[in-house]
C-alpha cells in the first residue's frame, strides 16, 4: 500500500508544480487553492508511506517522479525542448525510480 501512496504523491507532485506555472506568483485565487491543496496532499501521502518505508527510498521515489513527471509535461503540454539529452536524463531519473524500489528491501 505505502508504494500506492507514494506513486499518488509523486503524480500530485507533479501536479502542483505545473500548477504554480498558473498561480502567477500565488495571484491568482483558484490555480493557487488548487496548488496549495496538492502541495498539501503529496506531502501528506509521502508521510504515510514514509511510516513503513525507508525516508531516503520514499523520498527519493517522490521526487524522481516529480521531477520526470513535470519534465514530461513540461515537453509535451507547455513547449519546453524536448531534445534527446533531456529524454536521456529523464530515462536516467526513471531507472533511479525502480532501482530505489528494487532495492528499498519492501
Amino acid at each position: 500500500m505505502a508504494w500506492i501512496l507514494i506513486v499518488i504523491a509523486g503524480l500530485l507532485e507533479v501536479a502542483w508544480s505545473i500548477g504554480m506555472k498558473y498561480t502567477d506568483g500565488f495571484t491568482r485565487l483558484w490555480p493557487s487553492v488548487f496548488t496549495g491543496a496538492g502541495i498539501v496532499a503529496s506531502m501528506m501521502l509521502l508521510s504515510y508511506a514514509a511510516k513503513s518505508l525507508p525516508i531516503g527510498t520514499a523520498y527519493g521515489v517522490w521526487v524522481g517522479i516529480g521531477a520526470a513527471g513535470a519534465a514530461v509535461v513540461g515537453m509535451v503540454a507547455l513547449g519546453e525542448p524536448a531534445s534527446a539529452a533531456r529524454i536521456l536524463f529523464i530515462g536516467l531519473l526513471l531507472v533511479a525510480i525502480v532501482g530505489l524500489k528494487v532495492t528499498s528491501g519492501h
